[in-house]
């Protein structure tokens, strides 16, 4: 259940163990000239990020469509210090899924289902498939739950999840770079990140010349929900130095409308029920049905795909015997996944309480935005947090260097602010914005 990251790679992978495998997904897929308007995914047009997880997954077992992402314009990211290592991609999510998609449906094996799935159908307590909308049932030894943050029909086979709304929300937008002109400043692997107190601004690059600009705010910030308007979003644009340097008229132009984020959540979910047992033989819950996390660091596609990689292997070794395989697939997740979960919620909460106007409070842990900050001021640190950063060592691994990070704050030390405006600034000229406007 799901044609999307999840869905599609562990589709393909199982194909090419000889499965039969079929993919149901609402979605007819993209349109004749490439354009796609997802249905069901808020987040598709919005800013991804592609860390070397999902590289190392492409690569592992499909790398014809990592050749393919490249021959569709995509860029692979490399260190400057490491020449030759593919750390990341640079991708519009369209263009990553598309891809995808069309290896899915050229693969041997892969059937792909346009429709809704109503229910999954159990016969003395085993999964024997799925009902679609139109009574039409699909039958299988083998239900994969990959359908993402919003999927809602397998909920009542587990117990209740864990986090909740991350108390953020973001607006963003895409560019396309216009005819000769040069790329803006970049500060990180993934484009340009400005964070300042009240809010952040990031610049994501993409393939083909084209790239994101976002600003997150608290959700409960109202007075910064005008962002949604056009008018609002390139006032902030020009005002914000990172911004501007992407975005100037010379420079870009807009490919899509300001897009405003959804409900942003955290959220953690085992494969198991309230009893703390499978629930059904033969249903596997996968990708963001598992796990989803804010969005801004771009861990989602690299958790979902460790995940299917995993699942893999382990159907490899238990099949056919799926509860077995479910209980050392939830027993992985806690150990690899969840950490990531967990660190995203102390991390947001702590950020969303320093922009309601609070110090950092060092009788509570560093959360590990601060501690990464620190290597600022003491690079050794960057030892540790680097392979932290890059997702290769799990957030408990920034105990070796948290204590360094603490006497370094409790010198008096601060992030440096980036300049720009305050929130308070931002906030006066998006409303002097929207009212001239609306006087208009």
């Amino acid at each position: 259940m799901g044609a999307g990251p999840t869905g599609l790679y562990t589709g393909i992978a199982l194909a090419r163990r000889g499965h039969e495998v079929t993919l149901i997904d609402r979605d007819p897929g993209p349109e004749q000239d490439g354009s796609w308007n997802r249905k069901g995914v808020m987040q598709f047009h919005h800013p991804h990020g592609f860390r070397a997880q999902v590289v190392d997954a492409l690569l592992a077992e499909m790398p014809e469509v990592w050749d393919d992402l490249m021959a569709a314009g995509a860029e692979s990211v490399m260190l400057p210090e490491q020449p030759g290592r593919v750390v990341g991609l640079r991708c519009r999510r369209l263009v990553f899924e598309r891809i995808l998609r069309s290896a899915a449906e050229a693969q041997p094996g892969v059937t792909l289902l346009i429709g809704h799935v109503d229910e999954v159908c159990c016969e003395r307590g085993r999964a024997a498939g799925v009902r679609l909308d139109g009574g039409h049932q699909v039958e299988s030894d083998l239900v994969i739950d990959a359908s993402g943050r919003a999927g809602q029909l397998a909920r009542t086979f587990r117990a209740p999840a864990e986090g909740g709304d991350c108390g953020i929300a973001y607006v963003s937008r895409q560019y396309q770079l216009l005819p000769g002109a040069e790329n803006g400043p970049v500060n990180s692997p993934i484009g340009m990140i400005a964070i300042y107190p009240g809010y952040q601004a990031i610049v994501f690059l993409h393939d083909n010349r084209t790239f994101s600009t976002l600003i997150a705010r608290a959700s409960t910030d109202r007075q910064m929900v005008a962002l949604r308007f056009p008018a609002a979003f390139e006032a902030a644009s020009q005002a914000i130095p990172s911004l501007a340097a992407w975005t100037e008229p010379g420079r870009a132009q807009p490919i899509t409308p300001v897009l405003p984020g959804g409900r942003l959540h955290n959220t953690y979910r085992t494969q198991l029920n309230d009893a703390g047992q499978v629930a059904v033989d033969g249903l596997i819950f996968a990708g963001d049905a598992v796990c989803t996390t804010n969005p801004a660091l771009g861990r989602g596609v690299a958790t979902s795909l460790m995940q299917a990689q995993k699942l893999l292997a382990l159907l490899d070794e238990h099949q056919p015997d799926f509860v077995a395989c479910s209980l050392e697939f939830d027993r992985w997740c806690a150990e690899n996944i969840k950490p990531w979960f967990t660190d995203h919620v102390y991390w947001d909460a702590e950020l969303i309480r320093r922009w309601s106007g609070h110090d950092i409070d060092l009788t509570r842990p560093l959360p590990s935005d601060l501690i990464m900050a620190a290597t600022e001021v003491d690079p050794e640190m960057r030892k540790v947090v680097g392979p932290y950063m890059a997702m290769r060592a799990l957030p408990a691994s920034l105990a070796a260097v948290e204590p360094r990070a603490r006497e370094i704050y409790a010198s008096g030390w601060r992030p440096p602010v980036p300049e720009g405006p305050t929130r308070d600034e931002l906030v006066e000229l998006i409303t002097a914005t929207v009212a001239q406007r609306v006087s208009a």
